[in-house]
């Protein structure tokens, strides 16, 4: 019959629920701390403007995307030269931090997206940098045999683009279960778990050595003269 206590059964992260108290704990600081800042923090809107880059006449058609490339990596330093943070009236560090221009690899199309806590000024700021780059062409299109010129001017965003407190709640959730769960898999034992194991060892060792017989010692017999 099995005398080991039920207790001993079990694994030993599962006799301390204290514990696994930190992963519930880890969750709900990390939507409580999400959701504080998504409520906290003001909404940013982004606007898009789109410029693309013609050949002149008798000028070689394929090298427009290279040009494209080439004023996608300089977009914002033409901006702050000419007279993008003018027009969108706000400073040339808010027009490189907030400014971004992507390139397509096989189009010579730049898309010029502004992101800003305003939507009238979103729009601004991309617009004024797109206008930057169509001035800043036209003064080199004798050398270089290309212009930018307007494709599309950016429309007023509706919503933000900036996440909502309900979303930054969730991944704060999420972010902080993982952390939890990091800090239980790297946390050192007890020392109390660790005495349950030896001291369950040595009432075991007893009961074992007592389960094989000791050999039979014969009688001494005195000899015969």
């Amino acid at each position: 019959m099995n005398t080991t206590p039920p207790r001993a059964l079990l694994p030993a992260g599962l006799r301390t629920p204290g514990r696994w108290a930190v992963l519930p704990a880890a969750v709900l600081a990390g939507a409580v701390l999400g959701g504080g800042y998504g409520a906290v923090k003001a909404p940013e809107y982004a606007a898009t403007s789109y410029v693309i880059v013609v050949p002149a006449e008798k000028a070689d058609p394929g090298a427009a995307v290279g040009y494209a490339q080439a004023y996608g990596r300089v977009a914002t330093d033409i901006a702050v030269t000419g007279d993008a943070q003018v027009w969108a009236g706000v400073t040339a560090d808010t027009l490189r931090k907030n400014v971004q221009a992507e390139t397509s690899p096989d189009a010579p199309m730049i898309s010029i997206t502004a992101r800003s806590a305003k939507p009238a000024q979103a729009v601004s700021m991309a617009d004024g940098v797109a206008r930057a780059l169509v001035l800043d062409s036209s003064h080199v299109a004798g050398s270089t045999g290309v212009k930018v010129v307007q494709f599309s001017r950016a429309t007023k965003p509706l919503s933000p683009v900036s996440p909502s407190a309900p979303l930054s709640a969730l991944v704060g959730g999420c972010a902080g279960g993982l952390l939890g769960g990091l800090v239980l898999l790297v946390r050192p034992r007890r020392p109390a778990a660790r005495g349950e194991a030896r001291h369950s060892r040595q009432a075991t060792a007893p009961a074992a050595s007592a389960a094989v017989p000791a050999p039979a010692v014969a009688p001494h017999q005195p000899e015969a003269v």
